[in-house]
Protein backbone atom coordinates (compact mmCIF):
# COMPACT_ATOMS: atom_id res chain seq x y z
CA UNK A 1 0.00 0.00 0.00
CA UNK A 2 1.31 3.42 -0.94
CA UNK A 3 1.40 5.97 1.86
CA UNK A 4 1.65 9.69 1.26
CA UNK A 5 4.64 11.54 2.63
CA UNK A 6 2.95 13.58 5.34
CA UNK A 7 5.79 16.09 5.52
CA UNK A 8 4.06 17.95 2.70
CA UNK A 9 1.34 18.85 5.20
CA UNK A 10 -2.21 20.07 4.58
CA UNK A 11 -3.40 23.46 3.31
CA UNK A 12 -3.46 25.99 6.16
CA UNK A 13 -7.28 26.17 6.20
CA UNK A 14 -7.80 22.40 6.20
CA UNK A 15 -8.21 20.71 9.60
CA UNK A 16 -5.99 17.64 9.94
CA UNK A 17 -7.69 14.28 9.53
CA UNK A 18 -7.30 12.62 12.91
CA UNK A 19 -7.04 8.94 13.81
CA UNK A 20 -7.64 7.89 17.41
CA UNK A 21 -5.40 5.02 18.48
CA UNK A 22 -5.53 2.98 21.69
CA UNK A 23 -2.71 0.86 23.20
CA UNK A 24 -3.06 -2.71 24.42
CA UNK A 25 -2.09 -4.80 27.40
CA UNK A 26 1.40 -4.03 28.62
CA UNK A 27 0.60 -0.38 29.33
CA UNK A 28 -0.67 -1.12 32.85
CA UNK A 29 1.19 -0.22 36.02
CA UNK A 30 0.35 0.40 39.68
CA UNK A 31 -1.72 3.56 40.10
CA UNK A 32 -2.76 3.52 36.45
CA UNK A 33 -5.88 5.57 37.20
CA UNK A 34 -4.43 8.02 39.71
CA UNK A 35 -4.02 10.78 37.11
CA UNK A 36 -7.76 10.78 36.44
CA UNK A 37 -9.15 10.34 39.97
CA UNK A 38 -10.47 13.91 40.09
CA UNK A 39 -11.50 14.11 36.44
CA UNK A 40 -15.16 14.74 35.53
CA UNK A 41 -15.21 11.39 33.71
CA UNK A 42 -14.31 9.37 36.84
CA UNK A 43 -17.94 8.24 37.47
CA UNK A 44 -17.55 6.05 34.38
CA UNK A 45 -15.42 3.76 36.55
CA UNK A 46 -18.43 2.87 38.72
CA UNK A 47 -20.41 2.05 35.60
CA UNK A 48 -17.72 -0.24 34.23
CA UNK A 49 -17.50 -1.95 37.62
CA UNK A 50 -21.24 -2.59 37.47
CA UNK A 51 -21.10 -3.92 33.92
CA UNK A 52 -18.23 -6.32 34.65
CA UNK A 53 -18.63 -7.29 38.29
CA UNK A 54 -15.05 -6.14 38.95
CA UNK A 55 -13.99 -3.46 41.45
CA UNK A 56 -12.32 -1.34 38.80
CA UNK A 57 -11.62 1.60 41.12
CA UNK A 58 -9.58 -0.74 43.32
CA UNK A 59 -7.61 -1.86 40.27
CA UNK A 60 -6.94 1.66 39.05
CA UNK A 61 -5.88 3.14 42.37
CA UNK A 62 -4.64 0.38 44.70
CA UNK A 63 -3.59 -2.71 42.74
CA UNK A 64 0.15 -3.39 42.68
CA UNK A 65 2.17 -4.37 39.62
CA UNK A 66 1.95 -8.07 40.48
CA UNK A 67 -1.85 -7.95 40.57
CA UNK A 68 -1.92 -6.12 37.27
CA UNK A 69 0.13 -8.85 35.62
CA UNK A 70 -3.02 -10.96 35.67
CA UNK A 71 -4.31 -10.86 32.12
CA UNK A 72 -7.97 -10.39 33.00
CA UNK A 73 -7.30 -7.58 35.48
CA UNK A 74 -4.72 -5.85 33.29
CA UNK A 75 -7.10 -5.71 30.36
CA UNK A 76 -10.03 -4.15 32.18
CA UNK A 77 -7.68 -1.65 33.88
CA UNK A 78 -6.17 -0.52 30.57
CA UNK A 79 -9.55 -0.41 28.84
CA UNK A 80 -11.12 1.69 31.60
CA UNK A 81 -8.23 4.15 31.60
CA UNK A 82 -8.55 4.55 27.84
CA UNK A 83 -12.27 5.23 28.18
CA UNK A 84 -11.55 7.92 30.78
CA UNK A 85 -8.88 9.56 28.62
CA UNK A 86 -11.10 9.44 25.54
CA UNK A 87 -13.93 11.16 27.40
CA UNK A 88 -11.62 13.81 28.85
CA UNK A 89 -9.99 14.52 25.50
CA UNK A 90 -13.36 14.70 23.80
CA UNK A 91 -14.71 17.15 26.36
CA UNK A 92 -11.53 19.24 26.09
CA UNK A 93 -11.99 19.55 22.34
CA UNK A 94 -8.55 18.26 21.37
CA UNK A 95 -9.62 15.32 19.21
CA UNK A 96 -10.20 17.41 16.11
CA UNK A 97 -11.74 15.97 12.94
CA UNK A 98 -11.77 12.27 13.80
CA UNK A 99 -12.11 10.16 10.67
CA UNK A 100 -11.04 6.71 11.93
CA UNK A 101 -10.00 4.66 14.95
CA UNK A 102 -7.71 1.71 15.61
CA UNK A 103 -6.43 -0.12 18.66
CA UNK A 104 -3.56 -2.47 19.31
CA UNK A 105 -4.98 -5.86 20.35
CA UNK A 106 -7.02 -5.10 23.49
CA UNK A 107 -7.12 -1.47 22.36
CA UNK A 108 -9.28 -2.50 19.42
CA UNK A 109 -12.21 -2.83 21.82
CA UNK A 110 -11.78 0.76 22.96
CA UNK A 111 -11.54 1.78 19.31
CA UNK A 112 -14.87 0.07 18.60
CA UNK A 113 -16.45 1.96 21.50
CA UNK A 114 -14.95 5.29 20.41
CA UNK A 115 -16.12 4.71 16.83
CA UNK A 116 -19.70 4.09 17.91
CA UNK A 117 -19.67 0.40 16.98
CA UNK A 118 -20.64 -0.78 20.49
CA UNK A 119 -21.96 0.97 23.61
CA UNK A 120 -19.75 1.20 26.67
CA UNK A 121 -21.58 -1.52 28.61
CA UNK A 122 -21.10 -4.09 25.85
CA UNK A 123 -17.49 -3.09 25.25
CA UNK A 124 -16.70 -3.46 28.96
CA UNK A 125 -18.39 -6.86 29.17
CA UNK A 126 -16.49 -8.06 26.11
CA UNK A 127 -13.15 -6.92 27.54
CA UNK A 128 -13.89 -8.70 30.82
CA UNK A 129 -14.92 -11.89 28.99
CA UNK A 130 -11.86 -11.70 26.73
CA UNK A 131 -9.50 -11.29 29.68
CA UNK A 132 -11.02 -14.24 31.54
CA UNK A 133 -10.90 -16.43 28.44
CA UNK A 134 -7.28 -15.57 27.67
CA UNK A 135 -6.18 -16.14 31.25
CA UNK A 136 -7.90 -19.52 31.43
CA UNK A 137 -6.48 -20.54 28.08
CA UNK A 138 -2.95 -19.53 29.11
CA UNK A 139 -3.28 -21.61 32.27
CA UNK A 140 -4.16 -24.65 30.17
CA UNK A 141 -1.68 -23.97 27.35
CA UNK A 142 1.30 -22.11 28.87
CA UNK A 143 3.33 -19.87 26.64
CA UNK A 144 5.28 -16.63 26.42
CA UNK A 145 6.27 -13.83 24.05
CA UNK A 146 9.38 -11.92 23.04
CA UNK A 147 10.15 -8.76 21.11
CA UNK A 148 12.61 -9.03 18.23
CA UNK A 149 14.76 -6.16 17.02
CA UNK A 150 17.46 -5.75 14.38
CA UNK A 151 15.99 -8.45 12.14
CA UNK A 152 13.85 -7.93 9.05
CA UNK A 153 10.44 -9.64 8.74
CA UNK A 154 11.69 -12.18 6.22
CA UNK A 155 14.47 -13.34 8.55
CA UNK A 156 12.09 -13.57 11.50
CA UNK A 157 9.62 -15.62 9.47
CA UNK A 158 12.42 -17.92 8.32
CA UNK A 159 13.66 -18.49 11.86
CA UNK A 160 10.13 -19.10 13.14
CA UNK A 161 9.58 -21.66 10.38
CA UNK A 162 12.87 -23.36 11.24
CA UNK A 163 11.98 -23.66 14.92
CA UNK A 164 8.56 -25.12 14.13
CA UNK A 165 10.16 -27.57 11.75
CA UNK A 166 12.34 -28.73 14.63
CA UNK A 167 9.25 -29.30 16.78
CA UNK A 168 8.75 -26.44 19.28
CA UNK A 169 5.76 -24.14 18.73
CA UNK A 170 6.25 -20.48 17.84
CA UNK A 171 4.61 -17.90 15.59
CA UNK A 172 4.89 -14.23 14.65
CA UNK A 173 2.41 -12.46 16.96
CA UNK A 174 2.67 -8.77 16.07
CA UNK A 175 4.36 -6.64 13.46
CA UNK A 176 4.37 -3.23 15.14
CA UNK A 177 6.64 -1.03 13.01
CA UNK A 178 9.72 -1.39 10.81
CA UNK A 179 12.16 -3.47 12.86
CA UNK A 180 9.66 -4.13 15.68
CA UNK A 181 8.22 -7.65 15.72
CA UNK A 182 6.93 -9.86 18.53
CA UNK A 183 6.90 -13.66 18.52
CA UNK A 184 4.67 -15.90 20.57
CA UNK A 185 4.83 -19.58 21.51
CA UNK A 186 5.86 -22.13 24.08
CA UNK A 187 8.81 -21.37 26.33
CA UNK A 188 10.80 -23.98 24.43
CA UNK A 189 9.92 -22.39 21.11
CA UNK A 190 10.84 -18.88 22.21
CA UNK A 191 14.10 -20.11 23.76
CA UNK A 192 15.12 -21.85 20.54
CA UNK A 193 14.12 -18.84 18.45
CA UNK A 194 16.24 -16.59 20.69
CA UNK A 195 19.29 -18.78 20.06
CA UNK A 196 18.85 -18.56 16.31
CA UNK A 197 18.09 -14.82 16.40
CA UNK A 198 21.31 -14.06 18.25
CA UNK A 199 23.24 -16.09 15.66
CA UNK A 200 21.59 -13.91 13.00
CA UNK A 201 22.77 -10.77 14.88
CA UNK A 202 19.32 -9.94 16.17
CA UNK A 203 18.21 -9.16 19.70
CA UNK A 204 15.37 -10.82 21.62
CA UNK A 205 13.68 -9.19 24.63
CA UNK A 206 11.46 -11.43 26.75
CA UNK A 207 8.09 -9.94 27.67
CA UNK A 208 6.47 -10.36 31.07
CA UNK A 209 3.18 -11.77 29.80
CA UNK A 210 0.74 -14.41 30.93
CA UNK A 211 0.54 -16.46 27.74
CA UNK A 212 1.29 -16.92 24.05
CA UNK A 213 -1.13 -14.28 22.82
CA UNK A 214 -2.05 -13.91 19.15
CA UNK A 215 -1.07 -17.47 18.36
CA UNK A 216 -2.93 -20.77 17.81
CA UNK A 217 -2.30 -21.54 21.48
CA UNK A 218 -5.18 -19.12 22.19
CA UNK A 219 -7.72 -21.20 20.26
CA UNK A 220 -9.61 -22.22 23.39
CA UNK A 221 -9.99 -18.56 24.36
CA UNK A 222 -11.71 -17.90 21.04
CA UNK A 223 -14.18 -20.67 21.82
CA UNK A 224 -14.98 -19.07 25.18
CA UNK A 225 -15.26 -15.53 23.79
CA UNK A 226 -17.70 -16.59 21.05
CA UNK A 227 -20.68 -16.67 23.43
CA UNK A 228 -19.97 -13.17 24.76
CA UNK A 229 -19.66 -11.78 21.24
CA UNK A 230 -22.93 -13.40 20.20
CA UNK A 231 -24.76 -11.41 22.89
CA UNK A 232 -23.51 -8.04 21.60
CA UNK A 233 -25.28 -5.88 19.05
CA UNK A 234 -22.79 -4.10 16.78
CA UNK A 235 -23.99 -0.90 15.14
CA UNK A 236 -24.91 -1.33 11.47
CA UNK A 237 -22.79 1.74 10.63
CA UNK A 238 -19.98 3.42 12.54
CA UNK A 239 -16.77 5.43 12.12
CA UNK A 240 -14.13 3.38 10.29
CA UNK A 241 -12.09 1.06 12.53
CA UNK A 242 -8.98 -0.60 11.10
CA UNK A 243 -8.89 -4.24 12.18
CA UNK A 244 -5.77 -5.91 13.58
CA UNK A 245 -6.14 -9.15 11.66
CA UNK A 246 -6.14 -7.78 8.12
CA UNK A 247 -5.38 -4.03 8.41
CA UNK A 248 -8.61 -3.23 6.57
CA UNK A 249 -11.05 -0.46 7.52
CA UNK A 250 -14.53 -1.59 8.53
CA UNK A 251 -17.51 0.75 8.68
CA UNK A 252 -20.28 -1.71 9.55
CA UNK A 253 -20.77 -4.14 12.41
CA UNK A 254 -21.45 -7.32 10.49
CA UNK A 255 -17.89 -8.72 10.59
CA UNK A 256 -16.67 -7.76 14.06
CA UNK A 257 -17.62 -10.99 15.84
CA UNK A 258 -15.53 -12.97 13.37
CA UNK A 259 -12.69 -10.44 13.42
CA UNK A 260 -12.40 -10.44 17.21
CA UNK A 261 -12.35 -14.22 17.37
CA UNK A 262 -9.65 -14.33 14.68
CA UNK A 263 -7.67 -11.64 16.51
CA UNK A 264 -7.00 -13.98 19.44
CA UNK A 265 -5.09 -16.46 17.30
CA UNK A 266 -3.79 -14.25 14.47
CA UNK A 267 -0.92 -11.74 14.26
CA UNK A 268 -1.61 -8.07 15.00
CA UNK A 269 -0.73 -6.28 11.76
CA UNK A 270 -0.18 -2.91 13.39
CA UNK A 271 2.36 -1.51 10.95
CA UNK A 272 -0.02 -2.23 8.07
CA UNK A 273 -2.92 -0.78 10.05
CA UNK A 274 -1.06 2.51 10.51
CA UNK A 275 -0.35 2.57 6.79
CA UNK A 276 -4.06 2.07 6.10
CA UNK A 277 -4.91 4.98 8.39
CA UNK A 278 -2.39 7.25 6.69
CA UNK A 279 -2.93 6.01 3.15
CA UNK A 280 -6.45 4.86 2.37
CA UNK A 281 -8.07 6.96 5.10
CA UNK A 282 -5.81 10.00 4.71
CA UNK A 283 -5.05 10.52 8.39
CA UNK A 284 -2.28 13.02 9.09
CA UNK A 285 -2.70 13.30 12.86
CA UNK A 286 -2.66 10.40 15.32
CA UNK A 287 -3.96 10.92 18.86
CA UNK A 288 -2.93 8.13 21.25
CA UNK A 289 -5.34 7.87 24.16
CA UNK A 290 -4.49 5.80 27.22
CA UNK A 291 -1.71 4.92 29.63
CA UNK A 292 1.82 5.25 28.30
CA UNK A 293 2.99 6.12 24.81
CA UNK A 294 3.45 2.69 23.26
CA UNK A 295 2.03 3.53 19.84
CA UNK A 296 3.39 7.02 19.28
CA UNK A 297 6.94 5.96 18.41
CA UNK A 298 5.72 3.08 16.25
CA UNK A 299 3.55 5.41 14.19
CA UNK A 300 6.37 7.89 13.63
CA UNK A 301 8.67 5.07 12.52
CA UNK A 302 6.03 3.85 10.08
CA UNK A 303 4.70 7.05 8.49
CA UNK A 304 7.13 9.84 7.65
CA UNK A 305 5.94 13.21 8.89
CA UNK A 306 3.04 11.87 10.95
CA UNK A 307 1.80 14.24 13.64
CA UNK A 308 1.44 12.30 16.88
CA UNK A 309 -0.32 13.54 20.01
CA UNK A 310 -0.01 11.22 23.01
CA UNK A 311 -2.53 11.90 25.77
CA UNK A 312 -1.56 9.86 28.83
CA UNK A 313 -2.04 12.38 31.66
CA UNK A 314 -3.92 15.60 32.46
CA UNK A 315 -0.69 17.50 31.79
CA UNK A 316 -0.39 15.92 28.34
CA UNK A 317 -4.05 16.69 27.70
CA UNK A 318 -3.52 20.34 28.61
CA UNK A 319 -0.60 20.56 26.20
CA UNK A 320 -2.20 18.53 23.41
CA UNK A 321 -1.55 20.22 20.06
CA UNK A 322 -0.78 19.14 16.54
CA UNK A 323 2.96 19.28 17.27
CA UNK A 324 4.56 15.80 17.00
CA UNK A 325 5.60 14.18 20.28
CA UNK A 326 8.98 12.58 20.74
CA UNK A 327 8.33 9.85 23.30
CA UNK A 328 8.33 6.17 22.51
CA UNK A 329 7.03 3.51 24.86
CA UNK A 330 7.18 -0.18 25.53
CA UNK A 331 6.05 -2.89 23.19
CA UNK A 332 2.34 -3.61 23.62
CA UNK A 333 1.42 -7.26 23.31
CA UNK A 334 -2.10 -8.04 24.37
Amino acid sequence: MTVRDLTAGEPADTPPRTALVFPGQGAQKAGIGAFWRDAPSWPLVAGISEYTGIDVEELLLKADDETLRRTDLAQIAVFTTEVLVHREASEAGVLGEVVACAGHSLGEYTALYAAGAVPLADAARLVAARGRAMRACADRSPGTMAAVVRLDPETVEALVARVRQEGPEIWVATVNAPGAIVVSGTAEGVDRFAELAVEAEGKVIRLAVGGAFHSPLMAAAADELREALAAVHFAPEHLPVVANVDARAYRTGERWRELELDQLTSPVRWEESVRTLAGELGCTRFVELGPGRQLTGMIRRTVKGAVTVPVDSPAALAKATTVPADAEGDTPHG
